[in-house]
């Protein structure tokens, strides 16, 4: 038997394993597992390009429960160690002391989080002990002729050594969990966990048993009962999707993971986007492109970032464009810089070029679905919009290569790209000043009698109703030449796109002064200004408009432009635009007395704010009650 300490000129290594590198206790079996995983890829290596006569077999990792003596098990079939090889690799950790330790690995934050150093010192193994009070390696070397080794330690840098008596190949990972810790002693917690960090790992692993049906022969009588049996239990799917070349996996292959990644998931993914990249650096992976709703709410499911299978994150908003943070999916990078316990992203130039990749495969892959079939690629427009123009706003490469497929729809169902809806319009919606008026719409339903003008002008109108398009059409003047986005009802139909033609309006001047002073007497200038305009005599008397500028600084407000001018709290504020050449209007001025004067523009003011949604409450009762009055 031999007696010795752990290599660690400072008492305390275990405490500092603790604090400094893992605050998360749940992360041992993931480090147990991901290094029972490389002694049995390793072997696999040796297997096929040594001569040493290794048979690989069908290895699988096993994890096992011992509630009555409160120990928990992890067995691989890999390498296993020489004693000598458990002194180098599990005893001697080369640290001079303490004080280097924390100088070495600890950033300026003073955390250990700033150099990769797993596998430098078998770091990943000491994890152990922030459950277990005390931990036994039983190993067995692939070698021909080699003892057992049997190592204990308590926790403390004492440990022992003595031969062992193991038969078969491997390691076996014996933790004697400590008192605070005995909720991994539940099956239910460790089943958490083994989901959780290593589904996916290469190797099978093993958890338990379970009742599988035996399918019957197509021969088989018509009574015949199918029969049961026991089974491993194997929890991880070791070859998924995503570690497949595109050209094995068919459409139903990538629907199937996507329902793998996500069992709570009920709606299929719209398309999907196969990462596989092995220079400049190492990624592989799944995005998915689900249905996202407008109100651009956080996703429960995220994309899951792990690191040769093994699942280190689900937060990769520093690897994936923060636009792409709203798809689904996997990322495996084993070049992605993690800290020692691989909780924590590093900053690192790797983690920009493989962001700028995503954001460039991305953008490829929308490009060909739109010019392989641009019926489905419209019909899908509404669901995937929001991510396409996020990523307009946030990334200027991704902005260049939407030209290509990024659609603009039309109230009437149509769709354009930019340049087709340039060469649509340019000849009919350039203004007196050579500028391209582009009319969009928010809402189908409450702007319709603003629609329905600008279409009798013969004029194309947008349905842009995104929550940050605001954002974009302001993305889109500054970029474009000589453009620019108005809402149909940011003005009367003739302010919207000024042509050289102007109305003459049927009232004198010293009429328009007139109704000027009494409109603004019954009016509130508060809410309203008050604008005469001459139009076509069959336009509406009374027209709401909302300025478009007011509006657009507004609305980016809302939805994370920042505050402009103390925008956000002004009152709202509307153009009350009046047909100085329509009969009602002529009516008005014409009435001799006041009373009913006031009556009139009351009424065809309502009439105005009830067309814009602007009539409410107390104000709404009141005018049902005063034309039924009228109606008499």
């Amino acid at each position: 038997m031999a007696k010795g300490n752990i290599n660690v000129a400072v008492e305390n290594i275990f405490p500092l394993i603790k604090k400094f590198l893992y605050s998360d206790h749940e992360i041992f079996l993931r480090e147990l597992i991901s290094n029972a995983t490389d002694a049995t890829l390793k072997l696999k290596h040796i297997a096929n390009v040594s001569d040493a006569k290794v048979e690989y077999g069908n290895p699988q990792i096993e994890v096992k429960i011992d509630k009555k003596k409160k120990r928990l098990h992890i067995i691989d079939q890999g390498l296993g160690m020489t004693s000598e090889e458990v002194k180098k690799y599990i005893n001697e950790i080369a640290f001079s002391g303490a004080e280097e330790f924390l100088d070495q690995y600890k950033d300026k934050a003073g955390k250990a989080e700033e150099t990769g150093i797993i596998g430098h010192f078998g770091l990943g193994f000491y994890s152990a002990f922030m459950v277990a009070e005390k931990v036994e390696i039983l190993t067995k070397s692939f070698k021909e002729n080699e003892d057992a080794a049997h190592w204990t330690c308590d926790g403390s840098t004492e440990y022992t050594l003595v031969k062992g008596k193991k038969k078969d190949r491997g390691t076996e990972i014996i933790l004697h969990i400590a008192e605070d810790s005995t909720e991994f002693l539940e099956e239910s917690r460790i089943n958490e966990l083994l989901n959780k960090y290593n589904k996916f790992m290469p190797i099978p692993i093993k958890f338990g048993t379970k009742e599988a049906t035996i399918p019957l022969p197509d021969d088989a009588d018509k009574d015949a009962k199918p029969e049961k049996k026991t089974i491993d239990n194997i929890i991880n799917n070791p070859n998924p999707a995503w570690t497949k070349q595109p050209a094995d996996l068919k459409d139903e292959d990538y629907k199937s993971f996507y329902r793998e990644l996500y069992p709570m998931q009920f709606e299929e993914p719209l398309f999907h986007i196969h990462l596989n990249v092995d220079y400049p650096f190492n990624l592989t992976g799944i995005l998915y492109f689900p249905k996202i709703t407008n109100d651009l709410n956080i996703q429960k499911d995220k994309i899951q970032l792990y690191q040769n299978q093994v699942f280190v994150t689900d937060n990769v908003e520093n690897i994936v464009p923060e636009f792409l943070t709203m798809l689904r999916g996997v990322i495996d990078s084993p070049d992605i810089p993690l800290n020692i316990s691989r909780s924590y992203l590093q900053a690192d130039g790797a983690v920009k070029k493989i962001a700028s990749y995503i954001t460039r495969k991305v953008a490829d892959k929308l490009k060909s679905l739109f010019n392989d079939n641009r019926e489905d690629f419209e019909k899908k427009w509404d669901d995937i919009k929001i991510v396409i123009e996020y990523g307009m706003l946030s990334e200027e490469k991704f902005f260049e290569k939407a030209d290509a497929f990024a659609l603009y729809p039309t109230v009437d169902g149509k769709y354009y790209t930019y340049d087709e809806l340039y060469n649509k319009i340019k000849a009919n919606q350039t203004d007196k000043d050579d500028k391209l008026v582009i009319l969009y719409a928010s809402n189908k339903d409450e702007q319709h009698s603003y629609i329905e003008a600008a279409k009798a002008k013969g004029y194309e109108v947008l349905l842009l109703d995104s929550p940050i398009i605001s954002h974009l059409i302001q993305k889109l003047e500054t970029s474009k030449e000589n453009i620019s986005f108005v809402r149909v009802d940011a003005d009367h139909i003739d302010n919207l796109i000024k042509k050289e033609d102007t109305k003459i309006s049927k009232l004198s001047d010293e009429e328009k002064n007139k109704l000027d002073d009494l409109l603004k007497e019954v009016i509130s200038s508060e809410k309203f200004m008050v604008q005469l305009e001459p139009m076509d005599s069959n336009a509406a008397p009374f027209i709401i408009t909302q300025p478009e500028f007011m509006r657009r600084m507004k609305e980016m407000q809302q939805t994370g432009g920042g505050s402009m001018f103390g925008m956000n709290n002004m009152p709202e504020m509307y153009n009350l635009v009046v047909n100085t050449n329509h009969e009602l209007v002529g009516q008005i001025l014409g009435t001799k007395t006041k009373k009913k004067q006031e009556r009139l523009i009351n009424q065809s003011l309502d009439l105005a704010r009830l067309s814009q949604g602007l009539l409410k409450g107390e104000e709404l009762t009141n005018f049902i009650k005063r034309s039924y009055e009228m109606i008499k």
